[in-house]
C-alpha cells in the first residue's frame, strides 16, 4: 500500500479492517472512505438505524484528502455567493447555502464532542493575512462585498495592520480578514475517529476494496459486488478512476510541509495562541495551521496536475517543491529560519469545471454523489453527509432545497486541453505573484487566469 499521510503516521497503528469477503447485498452502499462516505455512513445509521450500510474504501479510512489536508474545518464553500444564486433560488438560497456551512463547524465539533474524538479541535477561527497595500486591498474589497450581500461583524472582520499583528506575528503584516468560522483540527486524527463512530453505530466498512464502477444498484469491485438501493460516489479527488467518469472532477494537486515541533521560546515571538487557521495573501496562497502538538503545517498547490487526470501523488514531494513550501513559511516567520522540517506529504482534491461542490441522488437509478468541494471539504463534507442522509430518507427538509443539490456542472475538457488550461492557469497566476510584488499594483495575467479558469 502507498505511504499513509504525515498525520495519519503520527498516530498508533491501527489495525486494518478486513477488505470486501465476497458478493452481499446492502440498503446503502457507499464508495470511498473519507470524510463524504463516512459522514453520509454516520447520520443514515443513527437516523436509521435498521438500513444496512456499507463503506468500500480503495485503501483504508482516510487515506485519500481527508487524511491529507490543512485541517480546516472551514464553514465557507469554493463558489461565488452570484453563482450559487444563479444555481436556482435567487439571493435568499445563496445565502442559506452560505449560513448552512458555517453552522456545520458547530455541527462537526458537536460530533467530536459527543463521541469523545480526541483530534486537537480548536475553534479559533480564520485570518487571511495582507502584506502589502495591494493585498490589504483586495481583503478591504471582500468585506465590502460581504457587507453588500448584508454579512457583518463577527461573522466578517477587518482587521487593521496592529490588531492582526496582535493575533499572529507575520512579517511585515499590513491587516487581515478574519471569520469566526474555521476550527483547526488533526485530519488524521477526525477522520479515524469518525471511521470508529460508524461502527459504534453499525456501519460496515471494509478496507483494501477498491471500486473500479459504480451503476445503477451495484458497486463493482475485483472482490465482489454489492448490490444496493442507492449507491453512493464519495470518491472526490479520486473520481476519476471510476469507469466513465474520468472528465467529472478534475484531480488538483495539494503538497504540504510539517515542521518538528517548536519550542516555547519561539512561539513567543510568533503569537498565535488562539490557533487560527492562517491564509496568506498571494494568488497562488499557502495555507497554514499551527498544530496540536506544537508544529506549523503549511501547504501550497506545488505540481497542480498530471496528465490524464492521473490521481496517484500519494508518493514523495519533488524537492522544489518542499524547497517552495519552506521558503514561504520563513518568509511569513523569519524566526524559524532554522527550524527543521518533520515531513512533507500531497495528494488530490476534486474540482469541478465550475467550482461548484453537488449533492444529489437520481431517484430512477438509486446513484448519489457529493463532493467538488475544491479543498475545504472537511467541513462541506459533514454538510453534504447530512444533506444525503436526508435525500436517501426521502425527506425534504432545508438541507434538501440548498443550491448545491442537484448534477456537477459539465465536464473537464478532454486532453491535451486539459492539461494545458490547468498548467497555463497556474503559470499565469504565478507570474501575476512575481508583477504585483514588484510593482505594487494588480496584474492582468491574474484577471486572465481567473477567465480561463472559470473560477468565480
Amino acid at each position: 500500500m502507498p505511504p499513509a499521510s504525515f498525520w495519519l503516521q503520527q498516530l498508533p497503528a491501527a489495525a486494518a479492517r478486513p477488505p470486501l469477503p465476497g458478493s452481499r447485498p446492502a440498503d446503502v452502499c457507499i464508495v470511498g472512505g473519507g470524510f463524504t462516505g463516512l459522514w453520509t455512513a454516520y447520520e443514515l445509521r443513527r437516523d436509521a438505524p435498521e438500513l444496512d450500510v456499507v463503506v468500500l474504501e480503495a485503501e483504508q479510512v482516510g487515506f485519500g484528502a481527508s487524511g491529507r489536508n490543512g485541517g480546516w474545518v472551514l464553514g465557507a464553500l469554493e463558489g461565488a455567493r452570484e453563482g450559487w444564486a444563479a444555481r436556482g433560488g435567487g439571493r435568499a438560497a445563496a445565502l442559506a447555502q452560505e449560513r448552512a456551512i458555517q453552522a456545520t463547524v458547530d455541527e462537526v465539533g458537536s460530533v467530536v464532542a459527543r463521541e469523545g474524538i480526541e483530534c486537537g479541535w480548536v475553534k479559533g477561527g480564520s485570518l487571511h493575512v495582507a502584506r502589502s497595500a495591494l493585498e490589504l486591498e483586495r481583503l478591504r474589497a471582500h468585506v465590502a462585498a460581504d457587507r453588500a450581500w448584508g454579512v457583518e461583524e463577527p461573522d466578517s472582520v477587518l482587521l487593521e495592520a496592529d490588531a492582526a499583528a496582535a493575533r499572529v506575528r507575520v512579517d511585515g503584516i499590513c491587516g487581515a480578514h478574519f471569520t469566526p468560522h474555521c476550527a483547526r483540527v488533526q485530519p488524521g486524527a477526525l477522520v479515524r475517529g469518525l471511521a470508529d463512530a460508524c461502527e459504534r453505530v453499525g456501519v460496515v466498512i471494509h478496507e483494501g476494496t477498491r471500486v473500479s464502477e459504480i451503476a445503477p444498484g451495484v458497486a463493482r469491485s475485483p472482490r465482489g459486488e454489492v448490490r444496493a438501493r442507492v449507491v453512493v460516489q464519495a470518491t472526490e479527488g479520486y473520481t476519476a478512476s471510476l469507469r466513465g467518469h474520468r472528465r467529472d472532477l478534475l484531480p488538483m494537486g495539494s503538497s504540504m510541509v510539517a515542521t518538528e515541533v517548536i519550542d516555547e521560546a519561539t512561539w513567543a515571538q510568533l503569537g498565535w495562541a488562539n490557533a487560527e487557521t492562517l491564509l496568506d495573501g498571494r494568488r497562488l496562497y499557502a495555507y497554514l495551521q499551527r498544530t496540536p502538538d506544537g508544529r506549523i503545517a503549511i501547504g501550497g498547490r506545488g505540481v497542480p496536475y498530471r496528465w490524464g487526470s492521473d490521481f496517484h501523488r500519494e508518493g514523495p514531494v519533488e524537492a522544489s517543491t518542499v524547497a517552495e513550501l519552506r521558503a514561504r513559511l520563513v518568509e511569513l516567520f523569519p524566526p524559524l529560519r532554522d527550524v527543521a522540517l518533520a515531513g512533507s506529504w500531497q495528494g488530490v482534491l476534486g474540482v469541478p469545471r465550475d467550482w461548484h461542490p453537488a449533492v444529489g441522488l437520481d431517484r430512477g437509478t438509486g446513484l448519489a454523489w457529493a463532493g467538488g468541494y475544491a479543498g475545504e471539504g472537511v467541513a462541506a463534507a459533514n454538510l453534504a453527509g447530512r444533506t444525503l442522509r436526508d435525500l436517501v430518507l426521502e425527506r425534504d427538509t432545508e438541507l434538501t432545497r440548498l443550491p448545491w443539490v442537484g448534477p456537477f456542472g459539465r465536464a473537464w475538457e478532454p486532453e491535451p486541453l486539459r492539461f494545458t488550461g490547468v498548467r497555463l492557469v497556474h503559470g499565469l497566476m504565478e507570474a501575476a505573484d512575481r508583477r504585483e510584488g514588484a510593482s505594487g499594483r494588480p496584474s492582468r495575467l491574474a484577471r486572465a487566469a481567473e477567465l480561463l479558469s472559470g473560477r468565480p
